[in-house]
C-alpha cells in the first residue's frame, strides 16, 4: 500500500531543517538539508506505519491519487 503525506518543513535558527507528518502524532525528524529531512522522515514514517500494522491499528487514509503544491512524501508498506 502507498500513502501520501503532506509534510510541513521548515528550517530551524541554526541551520538545520525540521519535517513532520501533521496526520503521524510525533511522527518528526530533522536533516541538516531539506532532502536529508525528507529522506529521514520517510524512513520514520514507514517505521510508524509499520508499528500500527503490528498492534492491529489502522492507519489514516490517504487518497489514492493526490495533487499537494506543499512539500510531500510517499511511504509504500
Amino acid at each position: 500500500m502507498t500513502y501520501v503525506f503532506k509534510v510541513e518543513i521548515e528550517q530551524e535558527e541554526d541551520g538545520r531543517w525540521a519535517a513532520s507528518i501533521p496526520v503521524l502524532p510525533g511522527c518528526a525528524t530533522w536533516g541538516y538539508t531539506k532532502e536529508e529531512a525528507l529522506e529521514s522522515l520517510e524512513e520514520a514514517a514507514k517505521a510508524y506505519l509499520e508499528m500500527l500494522a503490528e498492534q492491529g491499528k489502522v492507519a489514516p487514509l490517504a487518497e489514492k491519487v493526490l495533487i499537494i503544491p506543499e512539500d510531500a512524501i510517499t511511504v509504500s508498506v
